[in-house]
């Protein structure tokens, strides 16, 4: 609601069109006489204003303000979460009788990403990799907020095994450091193997017994000491 421009707010065609409320005789409140008792109420005639409009406005009909819609620009802290508010001063609807606009509040809402999640200042990210790679070792390429990244994988490396990549996250709204991104390394099981991939595979688990195997170790004494 912002005022009128055709009235500039004061709800008439003129200033000769607004005249002393006849019926509250400008104070804006009624009185009603109730046995010994007095009580002033708002006057029905004129609202309260202590005036009334001969000739209402065309274009407000006396209200003093009309809806309107209009589009602007605002500027996004980097940092901002979700439901964070943004305070725009003087942007908010017109007070009555020419009273200075009020603000206006932006609520965010942030979409989701399709590789990243966030908590917080940090941000976290999954990456498949194959079953030689984490068994040999390589280096891999990983997204971050500002592009790619190079990031080294032991040898030996076991699945869902997070790296920290420091001061690649978000930037802190209230100041401060910068959070980090956080990879997790999914291993990928290899489907439709050709014969030669199984025939390799099948070597592999039958010399398999001879490698070091700590978490299955570890599992297997735990099962053994569950059920004894």
């Amino acid at each position: 609601m912002e005022t009128c421009d055709t009235c500039g707010g004061l709800g008439a065609k003129s200033e000769s069109d607004i005249e002393v409320c006849r019926v509250c005789s400008g104070t804006g409140q009624q009185r009603i006489q109730q046995g010994f008792f007095s009580v002033a109420t708002t006057c029905r005639s004129c609202g309260g204003q202590g005036k009334t409009v001969r000739n209402p406005c065309g274009t407000c009909r006396g209200k003093k303000r009309v809806p309107k819609t209009r589009t602007i620009r605002i500027n996004i802290p980097a940092g901002v979460d979700n439901n964070s508010r943004i305070k725009l001063s003087g942007e908010g609807e017109h007070g009555i009788d020419g009273g200075p606009p009020g603000d206006l509040y932006v609520v965010i809402r942030v979409k989701k990403h399709p590789i990243f999640e966030r908590d917080g200042s940090d941000i976290f990210c999954e990456v498949p990799i194959s079953f030689p790679q984490v068994a040999l070792g390589t280096e891999i390429e990983v997204p971050t907020l500002e592009g790619k990244a190079r990031l080294k994988i032991p040898a030996g490396t076991q699945s869902h095994k997070i790296f920290r990549l420091r001061n690649q996250g978000i930037v802190n709204l209230r100041g401060g450091n910068r959070g980090d991104l956080h990879v997790r390394i999914v291993v990928e099981t290899p489907t439709n193997l050709s014969a030669r991939q199984r025939e390799l595979l099948e070597e592999m688990e039958h010399i398999s017994d001879q490698d070091s195997h700590p978490l299955r170790d570890k599992f297997m004494n735990t099962i053994k000491g569950f059920f004894s």
